[in-house]
């Protein structure tokens, strides 16, 4: 149906999209993607529920335009003048959304119901290729000042980083900070050989 209103001046969503979203995240974060309706979302937003459904066909519908458009998640698209610079700070950002209050518990429980609800599955899966479109002018930045082969998979790249992070504090729960972050990318940018 409708995807949501965009920042930077496209709107194609309702005028509160954004008090929408933040009672839908809020909500998801608080009580997990089963106890997250659309009318609960609507009463706490202060809308009517068909204000939402005249947007939103379906909850993981509404949850996938949240996850896109919402403030709580906008990504973090760093300049820091190097390829490495750039892949700290998006780490560090990438570890604060794992471990901050609400968004660690609002990733776990999409990530968990995604895996039983496809509709909400292809929404993340458009969730991730946003952000990596996004994401997407560190890589070519670092191609240009030759840090970076002009055939490397940002993808591949990102999913090495994000995958790596994710691991340790979901699924080892392990914990981390953002000093975790420059080794990290170290080890991602140049290997865990001895150099010879």
């Amino acid at each position: 149906m409708h995807t949501t209103t965009h920042r930077g001046g496209r709107a194609s969503g309702p005028r509160d999209a954004e008090a929408i979203f933040a009672a839908t995240l809020g909500l998801l974060a608080e009580g997990g993607y089963d106890a997250l309706t659309v009318e609960g979302a609507a009463a706490r937003s202060g809308v009517n529920k068909t204000t939402i459904y005249r947007w939103w066909r379906s909850k993981d519908e509404l949850i996938g335009a949240a996850l896109v458009d919402s403030r709580l998640l906008e990504p973090v698209v760093p300049d820091t003048g190097s390829l490495e610079g750039d892949l700290v700070a998006l780490a560090r950002h990438i570890i604060g959304l794992l471990t901050g209050e609400p968004t660690r518990d609002l990733v776990t429980a999409v990530l968990a119901a995604a895996g039983h609800r496809p509709e909400l599955a292809r929404h993340a899966k458009v969730f991730f290729a946003d952000r990596l479109s996004k994401e997407s002018p560190v890589f070519a930045r670092a191609v240009q000042r030759g840090e970076l082969a002009a055939d490397a998979d940002p993808a591949a790249l990102m999913d090495l980083l994000g995958g790596a992070i994710w691991f340790r504090l979901v699924i080892r729960s392990d914990t981390m900070t953002p000093d975790d972050a420059a080794p990290l990318v170290r080890t991602l940018l140049s290997g865990a050989a001895r150099s010879s």
